[in-house]
């Protein structure tokens, strides 16, 4: 019997990746999307026309519950977000009412509607911040330091609270950086190649960066979609932090990124 999954967040960067991967495995993928007046479809344009689309906004309860119904999915993965850690200092509240409050949104139309779905939540390492040990793991404490990584923190807890008070399959990924071809323009990675070929081009003269010192670890997105799709083919719930044990520092980030 084919599976039904519902995404949110689906045309980005990950929302893509899993849509493809969802398809591929047999799942009829619906996707919630938000009204606006110039679609953006360019991630899942090679796919536009095998997802199912529904309108829906992480902000109207009512919409997540229509879009419940409509699907009925075995699977729900909650990758809708404001996802730029950035945005949300000009942005805090925006940032609170979609990343944190959308969660329980979605969290609640899936337990009104259909609460034997699997629900996956995209959690973040920004939730650790202020970082109490190095390399982090699931233990480690939460101290977050933007808007992002506290709205993130919500949405973690919200969902360890929906499965343990209603008994739903409700579990987080802890996703550490992961990157694509798909990424956005403002995270680093794109940043550096982009202002590379701009660079080689002619069309700009310097790239200009913030701390240099900075560690960060990388995945591939792609990768991380499937360890998704994992953790709800278990028979019991979990918390996974998706994690490399490699650190690069950010001035080592340009030269490796040019001969990848």
């Amino acid at each position: 019997m084919m599976k039904s999954a519902l995404i949110t967040g689906v045309t980005g960067q990950d929302g893509s990746y899993l849509a493809e991967f969802l398809l591929e495995k047999g799942y009829k993928v619906y996707g919630v999307r938000r009204r606006t007046s110039t679609p953006n479809f360019e991630n899942v344009e090679h796919i536009q026309d095998q997802i199912e689309w529904i309108d829906g906004d992480l902000n109207d309860l009512s919409s997540l519950i229509r879009a419940v119904q409509e699907s009925q999915p075995d699977e729900v993965y909650n990758l809708g977000a404001q996802s730029f850690v950035a945005t949300s200092w000009p942005q805090p509240i925006a940032t609170g009412e979609i990343t944190a409050m959308g969660v329980t949104n979605m969290l609640e139309a899936v337990r009104i509607v259909k609460p034997d779905a699997k629900f996956y939540q995209a959690s973040s390492s920004e939730m650790f911040g202020k970082v109490q040990e190095t390399p982090q793991k699931e233990t480690t404490p939460f101290w977050p330091r933007s808007p992002y990584g506290a709205a993130k923190m919500y949405g973690h807890w919200i969902t360890i609270n929906y499965r343990e008070s209603f008994d739903m399959f409700a579990c987080s990924g802890i996703l550490f950086n992961h990157e694509s071809p798909r990424r956005g323009l403002e995270f680093v990675t794109r940043k550096v190649t982009n202002a590379a070929a701009r660079i080689k081009l002619g069309l700009q003269s310097e790239l200009r960066m913030g701390n240099l010192d900075a560690k960060r670890d990388w995945g591939f997105a792609g990768d991380y979609v499937k360890a998704m799709w994992l953790m709800l083919q278990q028979e019991t719930q979990m918390i996974l932090l998706f994690q490399l044990v490699r650190l690069i520092q950010l001035k080592n980030l340009y030269k490796l990124l040019l001969i990848m």
